[in-house]
């Protein structure tokens, strides 16, 4: 029997996916995946240069998060992931049709502050604007939630676990 959904905590750098993922896995009681970890150095090397990643860059990364979603499928899980155009998202959820999408949805003011205040990641804020032009909102046939993140963290999770089904 499934503990839940795998969700994919979506949206631009510096919407806090990582730090929202986290604790929603905690509060679920299921895995955490840190998306950027599945990279490839190249992608890395490329963001740190303040390049943006096309889509060539971004299919095996795409497809190495979409097999972690796939072993997670029965047991439940969170996985950041950008996740900001439609076809990434029906690439992640190809093997696993259940799997939701909370969309962070910041204005780019309060991200690019964000971004200022970050250290120690390869995203430069630099490519913060690239990251709005790429980003395609959830549709309505899609299974997922935006939650605004105005607000602390704590709320951000409560938002969101309000929003994930189980």
């Amino acid at each position: 029997m499934a503990v839940g959904p795998v969700v994919v905590v979506m949206g631009v750098a510096g919407s806090g996916k990582s730090v929202v993922g986290r604790l929603l896995a905690q509060r679920l009681g299921v895995e955490f995946a840190e998306g950027d970890d599945f990279h490839p150095a190249a992608n890395v090397a490329k963001m740190s240069a303040g390049q943006p990643l096309d889509d060539a860059d971004r299919e095996p990364w795409l497809d190495v998060v979409a097999g972690w979603i796939a072993g997670r499928g029965e047991l439940g899980g969170v996985v950041s992931c950008s996740a900001l155009r439609r076809r990434y998202r029906d690439r992640l959820r190809a093997d696993t049709p259940g799997v939701f999408f909370l969309h962070l949805d910041g204005s780019p003011a309060l991200i690019s502050g964000r971004l200022a205040e970050r250290t120690g990641h390869f995203m430069p804020a630099e490519l913060l604007r690239s990251q709005y032009d790429t980003l395609e909102p959830l549709q309505p046939d899609e299974a997922g939630a935006a939650v605004v993140i105005d607000g602390p963290v704590e709320a951000t999770v409560e938002r969101a676990l309000a929003r994930i089904p189980r």
